[in-house]
């Protein structure tokens, strides 16, 4: 299954936008100089986060909205981590996580769904690229991963 996901805004991602240009805006109302400083520089900041913050990602085929985590083991974990995705994912041995960064194990998920598409990257030197394809996978059988 070839799945395809683009970047777009979150609810977070606006939330925090709307919130320093609210809070600059209520900054501007006092005439003092100092205040007004950081009024203008909280909405400029609010401003430039909103065209650039974008933690939120989209299923270009389906228009689905999913977070994303990313989890880093050691290389030996290969065989190990790809044959547990395809089987049983609660099965993975996450107390490998963090202790290198030779594979990077993805996992979309929406928790409104229930909807999970896991995948896992192998480094090869400055790129991960993909050594598996894109698993699906349901909420309950991917609950150690999605955290």
């Amino acid at each position: 299954m070839e799945k395809e996901f683009s970047r777009v805004h979150s609810a977070t991602d606006i939330i925090i936008s709307l919130i320093l240009v609210a809070g600059g805006c209520c900054l501007l109302i006092p005439n003092t100089t100092s205040i007004n400083v950081l009024g203008f520089f909280m909405i400029i900041t609010g401003l430039v986060l909103a065209l650039v913050m974008r933690t939120g990602y989209k299923d270009k085929e389906t228009g689905e909205r999913f977070r994303k985590t990313e989890k880093f083991f050691p290389a030996h974990c290969k065989d190990s981590i790809s044959k547990a995705i395809v089987s049983s994912p609660d099965k993975i041995d996450l107390s490998e996580e963090n202790k290198g960064n030779g594979l990077r194990l993805d996992t979309f998920f929406n928790t409104r769904t229930g909807h999970v598409f896991c995948r896992l990257y192998e480094y090869i030197p400055y790129r991960y690229q993909a050594c598996t394809e894109f698993i699906t996978l349901d909420m309950k059988q991917a609950e150690k991963l999605t955290k």
